[in-house]
């Protein structure tokens, strides 16, 4: 059938309420729509009881073939049609319903009524529609219907204007050609009738407009407003601008009404004019007219693109980022108040198979704890795996990470990424576990002068955070060059084995594992674990702030373990709405599934060149910013945040797939290497300078526009160094610290105690 656009079927992205853009659609653009992706995403979430997602699908009209200037109302119906929608809303009726149609089409054939289309509705309710005979009211024709079918079909689904939501083609349980038949049947008068009598009106009919304006104003030209020449839809970033459009009434307060039409456009054209490249033509095609005529569109149009834009403003990009997530706004918002807080912001849309998947259904304020929660397990997996760091020395990816949040700040969103995740090592370990089982069993029921069976020596990945150093000893002993991985829902539980010693112990196990250094004990018993190992131990542990505390204390933060830990913080809920939630389908769990095997093939050296310079000139850039601000702390925590966020880069490229790296991966590395070193310093930096300058005094430190070094005079002597430090370092330390910046050549000595600063290049 030709791609004539089709005169009973309208859609738009985004459609709330009355006065919604409508657009004509083809049979082509119609099937395409329900094929999309996306939209049986959304539909099994909105099933799932995700229903802020309902009013951003996209809708039809099957009660009417035109509008007037686009705009669905009632007073705007051009070509109403004689159809109707029964709507039932009761779920889980379809099969029923169609059953019962098949039987009773004769009934209904008797009556005239016609059934053009059966699908389900984006709940699991029911869509029939329906061509009515001439003469019968849509009242009658919902009763036949009930008489039918045995069920009620909601009997306000009749006026002109009325949408339906779109769903997926998997939906769709019948479809008659007839519903893309561009010949029809319509309600109102005057209309050219075809030699059988049926009311024909082509799809190229004119409006009742001037011959020059065509049919729907643009020089005789089958396309419309927010579509190209062929009838595609206009789009920034994949994005319709109709659904952001319709997303800028909703958060603008809604379309104009009488008197403030004029004002509205232009204040609509202002903002989109920067994701339209400040094209007067492109807002001409995207611009909704409400009534306007060309000249006055333009002139409004003209008006708002008089200056170029400074850039997309705020409220226009947190509309484009929650269309591309498919959330709300005021999650946008949200994220956006954690992004300030934190100086990182999540790109989902370039992360690869696996982590994005992880995030589906997260709220995007939770989106970096998530990521960190889940970077140790993936780790886990990629255990064959050896990499070149900045230093030229070989490394394996030892990760570990601790998500720390008040109570009942929702820290249990990681736990549910982290099990999807370690599903296949669970799945191997239950077998494990079963034969040793046995063995123990055989074991304790062999008689006394029986030999015991030989220890199975199996392979068990995952242990619990509480196993006592012997069994973890005997775990590494039977790794087979496996890594293993621990979960532990509360830092608490792990912090009261420090009554029994163990803390202590595992506190040297976890700091080995992070380079897979060597850890054993020796003891001269037949019932003790002995022997040496090299430590390759990851693991993700939730925990309160106050739990955290306790397990770091000052007396133990300089040797290096909080360093060495990837800290993620869940935003604060105090006083917050609660946040909602939705579940990942199994399409999502199976492509993690997919990322994890994808992890597992990969052996050997991975050589990953541009993300090495990548964090090289990070790690330089921090260690500039602290020498500037003479930072122990932060020129402590850079080193080991770089090595972090090049061992998260490294799972990044090899989920990707690709042979090298790409920039989205430099980025993320950058990100995690970022975002890991603000949480240690805020974790941890108060401590840890405590214990520097062996006081409890908070060190006050500036940023790099404030550093220390740009608040000396352009000649300074050792005293006014002194001065600006306030006695949080030692004299050696200042010494040493103005010794690198003569080697750096940022200063030089001018004679016995002056120094004059040189022109840097930032």
């Amino acid at each position: 059938m030709e791609s004539a656009v089709i005169s009973t079927i309208h859609f738009t992205c985004i459609g709330r309420g009355h006065g919604a853009p409508c657009y004509p659609a083809t049979r082509e653009t119609w099937d395409m729509m329900r094929r999309e992706k996306w939209l049986k995403e959304m539909c099994e979430r909105i099933e799932k009881g995700d229903d802020e997602l309902k009013h951003r699908l996209p809708v039809w009209t099957p009660h009417c073939a035109e509008f007037k200037d686009n705009h669905r109302a009632i007073a705007d119906a051009i070509k109403p049609l004689n159809r109707l929608m029964m709507d039932f809303d009761e779920k889980g009726h379809t099969d029923e319903i169609v059953s019962t149609l098949n039987i009773k089409h004769e009934t209904l054939n008797s009556c005239g009524i016609k059934v053009l289309l059966i699908e389900e509705s984006a709940r699991r309710g029911t869509h029939v529609l329906v061509e009515l005979p001439e003469g019968m009211t849509p009242e009658q024709a919902q009763q036949l219907m009930q008489e039918a079918t045995g069920f009620a079909p909601d009997a306000a689904v009749k006026d002109v204007a009325r949408c339906i939501y779109m769903v997926p083609e998997d939906h769709t349980r019948y479809v008659s050609e007839k519903l893309f038949d561009p010949s029809f049947t319509v309600m109102s008068s005057g209309v050219e009738t075809s030699p059988k009598g049926d009311h024909e009106i082509s799809p190229r009919a004119s409006l009742g407009r001037d011959d020059k304006e065509g049919m729907l104003g643009r020089d005789d030209k089958e396309g419309m407003i927010g579509r190209d020449d062929k009838g595609g839809m206009l789009e920034f970033k994949g994005i319709p601008y109709s659904s952001i459009i319709a997303e800028w009434w909703h958060r603008n307060g809604g379309e104009p009404a009488e008197g403030e039409r004029n004002v509205k456009l232009h204040k609509l054209a202002v903002n989109l004019r920067a994701i339209c490249d400040n094209r007067n033509d492109l807002l001409m095609q995207v611009m909704p007219r409400f009534g306007l005529t060309d000249a006055e569109l333009k002139s409004v149009i003209d008006s708002a693109c008089k200056e170029p834009p400074k850039g997309i403003s705020k409220v226009m990009q947190q509309i484009i980022d929650a269309l591309q997530l498919g959330i709300s706004v005021d999650e946008i918002e949200d994220a956006e108040a954690v992004a300030e807080q934190t100086g990182v912001k999540v790109n989902v849309r370039s992360l690869p198979i696996g982590l994005k998947e992880s995030l589906v259904g997260v709220p995007v304020s939770m989106h970096m704890p998530v990521l960190c929660g889940i970077m140790p397990i993936a780790a886990t997996y990629a255990d064959q795996v050896t990499v070149e760091y900045c230093d030229g020395n070989t490394q394996r990816l030892g990760l570990m990470s601790i998500i720390r949040g008040e109570q009942a700040s929702n820290k249990s969103v990681v736990k549910n990424a982290v099990d999807i995740w370690k599903h296949q090592l669970d799945k191997e370990d239950a077998l494990a576990r079963k034969r040793e089982e046995e063995w123990k069993e055989r074991k304790k029921a062999r008689k006394a002068n029986e030999k015991a069976p030989d220890d199975p020596h199996v392979l068990i990945r995952v242990v619990p955070v509480t196993v006592s150093c012997s069994t973890l000893l005997k775990r590494f002993k039977n790794a087979q060059g496996h890594t293993l991985f621990s979960f532990g829902e509360e830092l608490d539980t792990l912090r009261k084995t420090n009554g029994a010693g163990s803390w202590s112990s595992k506190y040297d196990i976890y700091r080995l594992g992070f380079d897979n250094g060597e850890w054993g004990q020796d003891y001269n018993s037949d019932q003790a674990e002995s022997g040496v190992v090299n430590v390759a131990y990851n693991w993700t542990m939730l925990g309160t702030n106050g739990a955290l505390r306790k397990c770091f204390k000052s007396d133990n933060i300089e040797n290096g373990l909080s360093s060495r830990v990837l800290i993620a913080e869940m935003p604060d809920s105090s006083f917050a709405k609660m946040p909602k939630f939705t579940k990942r389908s199994a399409e999502d769990i199976a492509r993690i599934q997919e990322a994890v095997g994808r992890l597992r093939s990969y052996s050997g050296l991975v050589d990953t060149p541009r993300l090495r310079r990548a964090i090289e000139q990070w790690v330089e850039q921090k260690r500039v910013e602290a020498a500037k601000d003479i930072d122990h702390v932060k020129d402590t925590y850079r080193k080991r945040a770089a090595v972090i966020g090049f061992r998260c880069g490294v799972i990044f490229h090899m989920l990707t797939g690709n042979t090298k790296e790409s920039k989205a991966c430099l980025d993320f590395a950058t990100m995690m290497a970022e975002y890991c070193l603000a949480q240690q310093i805020k974790a941890f930096g108060e401590a840890l300078e405590s214990q520097f300058v062996d006081a409890r005094d908070e060190c006050i430190r500036y940023g790099c526009n404030h550093s220390v070094f740009d608040q000396l005079a352009p000649l300074f002597t050792m005293d006014d160094l002194r001065a600006l430090k306030r006695g949080f370092c030692s004299e050696s330390g200042l010494r040493k610290i103005v010794s690198r910046w003569c080697r750096d050549r940022w200063v030089e000595k001018t004679d016995r105690s002056h120094w004059k600063k040189l022109t840097v290049d930032s």
